[in-house]
């Protein structure tokens, strides 16, 4: 046997692709089939003096002094493996994968980042490849042995969470070379995000919730813990390295902003993409959309909406291939919920501590050594040091955050200071109150502690920047935090403090606009510092203030070219735009402040789906100003009726349509009497009183043209031509939907044009222009799916579903309109009356033509398209289909 290299190793990680279906199938012939694989795999590995450190079944963990020997080894082993009869187990396809790194050897075995990166790349790949990291190539690439060369196969997300690596795949003549994408994070559906440190140790607790995540009774499982032990970051790896167990993918719902437990189903249907719409309650929408799915939710921080679990089961009962992990500080106590406390971190016995090399395979001590060489690139562990650093891991009752904490401050104090500082505060460390565990007020201890190594400024800025929730940019921090500009702290300077220190997180926003938060337990702290400061209230003034503002610019924006972006950056600060809204409608809060926020939000609320929220805010602040304005109340009753439209609730709609009328009438606002009237106008069609439509629509049009605001007037033309186009006369419509075409694209109304075109290209398949329909759907659909817009997406979807069925391609037809019904039925919508008819007809011909095993068969497939997999067919050549 080789002895084990060490310092800069090479690892070789392989196992057989698809085994345990293998042992199900072939239970008598697959012993000896592994055996012979163990064999010839050693025996290529040992040639080429590589270390056999480690099997778990059929997988084989090698280490080797060079990164040639390794590659030699893979080589070897693959082509006698394709070379071997394995047809009594049908085929033995061996996964090979090689990464080079420092990793520290004790007794035999490895420990450190670089194991865990070559698994991640090993689960990336297929049965017969063999993938490099980047590391690995740059050593290799100029000692390739003849005939063998590398393909880069780009940067992808491991399973890790971690960065990107760059991947490479070994070519060899004699081997195969064609294989399916890698199974990274990028290949498979997930709004994971990816973190900016590895993490350290867990490997038993991730394989201890998959596993019980894997079993098939198991629909619920909670972490458990208190704040601080990690169990969002346990989540989202288990999360990560099942992906590929679950077909629709695994989904992050961050629930720490949230204090309303009645927003939690809209806040997982917003990560799901799931819309709101029609009179449907938005639970059974979501029902409906996870019915059919096998997918896995993680909702992180469930403790704070736990009157929401009811929700939870409701849809765990719906749908019977869901999974939900939760993270909380306590379970959900539903029925079927499996729990698993996730405990701190291991740690040493500061009185018999070991060897030091010993010493840095203590999960704590990990933890506390990668975070500190990643703020001092040149810290070492020491024996000097390796006594205050183990006490420190116990003192801090190895919580992952205080760790964290800690060690952040390495620059600032070496070890031996930091524990006598730590020591110094030993009665705040455990003086939280007596209800609480242990842990919790150690926690808290570690929080204020790193908190009292601020200077004043910092101080100030971290209290203030708590009045935010669910993040805050550069611009909000300095309109909020210094309005009166009396903050001691420069911001920029005063955020990169707290970013160093652990204090705040950084991610991507908008635009590549950097967003900043807090860990929700650091959250808390900073709220209590506030309310101690006796800041507070002149906080939450100057932050709703701040939100009433970009509330009111992004507004502006809603209607013309950079829509699309206008309403991303309002969902993004949605969290809060619900806080700010929260606070003036208050005791101490402004309603006005609160009327003109709902004014400047109807948009985006019925464009993205947020329909029953947008209803309880518009209600609750007309029922809070009764004697406010008459114009702003004149508003908000349009935009509450508007969204009662939406819902399908007319009659709540009318009421509130005719009370704006009144008081824009009473103050004399044309504009505000042209958008009541034709709102009145749409509610009249849709209760079938198509003259009356007319006649709203026309007196809305008059003052229109009053005013002058082509945006309106190309509104209320293309409402006339709706009209004209459900009346048949499709001249009339056409000529109307163009005039109004024509002013939209003039002022870049996106969300205008969308409609108008699709109408256009709805008029021409009627009219048998085909070819000019299809060219009109595509466009309108590109522009639907760009703004986010679900329901109009569908309709597009339809009318290109009616074109395949026209020009004879009926499979084309049944997988579109599959994918119709999926969307329709995820945000509960119907189709729009004009276009029913010719949509149920346009299904049963295409239905006749393909007989019904086929269009069960493609109307299956089309349903079960994710939407970007539907609008990419839709968009594509019809001519290949």
């Amino acid at each position: 046997m080789n002895n084990p290299p060490t310092g800069t190793v090479t690892f070789l990680f392989t196992d057989i692709e698809g085994s345990t279906k293998k042992w199900e199938q072939y239970p008598d012939a697959m012993g000896a089939a592994v055996t012979r694989h163990d064999v010839l795999l050693r025996e290529a590995i040992e040639v080429q003096g590589g270390y056999v450190f480690k099997t778990v079944g059929d997988a084989f963990c090698a280490a080797f002094g060079n990164p040639q020997a390794a590659l030699a080894a893979a080589l070897s082993a693959q082509r006698t493996f394709l070379a071997q009869d394995w047809s009594e187990v049908d085929s033995i396809r061996a996964r090979m994968a090689m990464h080079t790194g420092i990793a520290e050897e004790r007794d035999g075995d490895y420990f450190g980042q670089p194991l865990n990166r070559v698994a991640r790349l090993l689960s990336a790949g297929h049965g017969g490849q063999t993938l490099l990291s980047l590391a690995c190539q740059e050593l290799l690439r100029d000692a390739l042995p003849p005939g063998i060369e590398l393909r880069d196969m780009g940067e992808h997300r491991l399973k890790d969470l971690f960065r990107p690596e760059r991947i490479f795949q070994v070519l060899a003549r004699d081997l195969p070379t064609d294989f399916s994408p890698l199974t990274t994070l990028d290949n498979r559906p997930n709004n994971l995000p990816r973190q900016t440190t590895p993490l350290i140790g867990r490997e038993k607790e991730v394989a201890e919730v998959c596993n019980i995540l894997c079993r098939p009774g198991v629909a619920l499982l909670t972490l458990t813990g208190p704040g601080g032990t990690g169990k969002t970051r346990l989540g989202l790896q288990a999360a990560a390295d099942m992906v590929d167990d679950f077909p629709d993918g695994s989904w992050f719902v961050e629930l720490a902003p949230l204090t309303d437990a009645s927003l939690v189903v809209s806040t997982i249907a917003q990560e799901l993409g799931v819309k709101e719409a029609g009179g449907q309650p938005l639970l059974d929408t979501l029902k409906g959309y996870l019915r059919d799915k096998e997918l896995l939710l993680l909702l992180d921080n469930f403790e704070q909406v736990a009157q929401a679990a009811p929700s939870i089961n409701q849809l765990l009962v719906a749908c019977p291939h869901l999974k939900v992990l939760t993270t909380s500080r306590s379970a959900l106590n539903l029925r079927g919920e499996h729990e698993y406390a996730v405990l701190p971190l291991e740690l040493p016995d500061p009185k018999r501590l070991p060897s030091l090399e010993r010493l840095s395979q203590y999960e704590s001590v990990r933890l506390f050594i990668e975070r500190a060489q990643a703020v001092k690139s040149d810290f070492v562990i020491t024996n000097e040091d390796a006594p205050a650093i183990a006490e420190i891991c116990v003192r801090l009752d190895g919580l992952p955050l205080a760790i964290e904490l800690a060690a952040a401050r390495i620059k600032l104090l070496p070890p031996q200071a930091m524990l006598a500082r730590l020591q110094a505060r030993l009665k705040l460390l455990t003086g939280g109150a007596r209800d609480l565990p242990a842990r919790q007020q150690t926690l808290r201890g570690a929080i204020e502690w790193s908190y009292e190594l601020l200077d004043e400024g910092e101080k100030q800025l971290f209290r203030r920047m708590a009045v935010f929730q669910g993040g805050r940019t550069f611009e909000a921090v300095e309109a909020v935090c210094n309005a009166n500009g009396d903050l001691q702290a420069d911001v920029l300077e005063g955020v990169g403090s707290l970013l160093g220190k652990s204090l705040l997180q950084q991610r991507k926003g908008t635009d590549e606009e950097p967003r900043f938060w807090m860990l929700e337990t650091i959250h808390e702290f900073a709220r209590e510092a506030m309310a101690e400061s006796g800041e507070a209230d002149v906080l939450h003034h100057e932050h709703a203030a701040y939100f009433l503002r970009f509330t009111e610019e992004a507004e502006l924006q809603l209607t013309g070219g950079r829509q699309a972006e206008a309403f991303n950056r309002l969902e993004e600060e949605h969290d809060n735009l619900r806080a700010a809204l929260e606070w003036s409608l208050g005791e101490k809060g402004s309603v006005e402040t609160a009327l003109r926020m709902c004014w400047s939000l109807w948009r985006f609320w019925v464009r993205r789906g947020h329909y029953a929220e947008g209803r309880r805010w518009t209600q609750r602040a007309l029922a809070s100003g009764p004697n406010a304005p008459a114009l702003m109340r004149a508003r908000v009753h349009y935009a509450v009726g508007l969204i009662n439209l939406y819902q399908g609730d007319t009659a709540t709609a009318v009421i509130h349509d005719k009370e704006a009328l009144a008081l824009f009438s009473e103050v004399g606002d044309k504009r505000g009497m042209s958008w009541a009237l034709n709102d009145m106008g749409n509610l009249a069609y849709m209760e079938g009183d198509l003259q009356k439509a007319i006649t709203l629509f026309e007196e809305s049009l008059v003052l229109k043209r009053e005013l002058g605001d082509q945006r309106d007037i190309a509104i209320g033309i293309g409402n006339l031509g709706e009209m004209a186009r459900f009346s048949g006369d499709y001249e009339r419509a056409s000529s109307l939907f163009e005039e109004s075409l024509t002013v939209q694209r003039q002022l870049k109304d996106k969300y205008g044009m969308a409609i108008t075109i699709t109408n256009i290209g709805y008029i021409a398949s009627s009219q048998g222009d085909h070819d000019k329909a299809l060219v009109h759907l595509q466009e309108s659909l590109a522009i639907c799916w760009e703004l986010g817009d679900k329901v109009n997406t569908a309709g597009a979807l339809a009318g290109l579903a009616g074109v395949a069925v026209a020009k004879g391609q009926a499979a084309r037809a049944a997988r579109l309109f599959g994918a119709v019904e999926a969307i329709l039925d995820s945000v509960g919508a119907l189709m729009n009356t004009t276009d029913k008819a010719d949509y149920e007809q346009n299904v049963a011909s295409a239905r006749a033509q393909l007989g019904e095993e086929a269009w069960q068969a493609m109307w299956a497939a089309g349903r079960a398209m994710r939407i970007e997999q539907a609008i990419a067919y839709a968009l594509e050549d019809s001519n290949n289909d």
